[in-house]
């Protein structure tokens, strides 16, 4: 699977653009984890999950606490789905595309080898209902699989320096139940909710 699309080759060519693009991708692209891969992912609270299918595209906020993405293989690593909003958007998308697009950042100002603070993940994803190791994820209500294309670590110079003040009380957790978010209470869906409740 080639890196760059007749549009972007369009693109490179028209702003001369061209042989920094082929330097970045033989010297940069890789399409199997190192160890500076595996401190940014594995210890991640966040990343961004961008989908499309036809005329329908989505990207994602994916959260959860460190180590909640896992790498799972030289070329595949897998996170949980869980309780969310029941449109289904990113999960939809890979139903009809497995095509995805991973984005991590660090907010802390911390590098692992100078560039390894923003780093972008190709690949073709699996949504899984059942998984033998789903159980290791406190709870997934399904898990996801990528088998990663490319891995391409960028420039961070535009990321800002930021500081995580706490993480996200609704995050699942071993021997903990999350609170019920706000939303499920609004008229518009109270009524979904209280019933399951039942």
């Amino acid at each position: 699977m080639t890196f760059y699309h007749d549009g972007m080759r369009e693109l490179q060519d028209r702003y001369e653009g061209r042989n920094v693009a082929d330097r970045l991708e033989a010297h940069r692209m890789r399409a199997s984890f190192n160890d500076d891969d595996r401190a940014l992912i594995e210890t991640a609270s966040f990343f961004f999950l961008a989908t499309a299918a036809e005329d329908s595209v989505d990207c994602s906020f994916k959260g959860g606490d460190p180590g909640f993405i896992r790498i799972t293989g030289s070329r595949e690593l897998a996170w949980p789905d869980y309780d969310g909003n029941r449109m289904y958007r990113s999960l939809g998308n890979i139903l009809k595309s497995s095509r995805v697009g991973l984005l991590f950042l660090r907010l802390d100002g911390h590098r692992f080898d100078g560039s390894a603070a923003r780093l972008r993940v190709d690949g073709r994803a699996r949504v899984l209902d059942e998984d033998v190791s789903m159980t290791d994820w406190p709870g997934a209500k399904r898990l996801i699989r990528v088998a990663v294309d490319h891995i391409f670590p960028n420039c961070p110079r535009y990321i800002p320096t930021m500081e995580k003040v706490a993480p996200s009380v609704y995050v699942p957790r071993e021997g903990c139940v999350p609170p019920e978010p706000d939303w499920k209470q609004r008229e518009f869906v109270k009524d979904i909710f209280d019933r399951e409740r039942k």
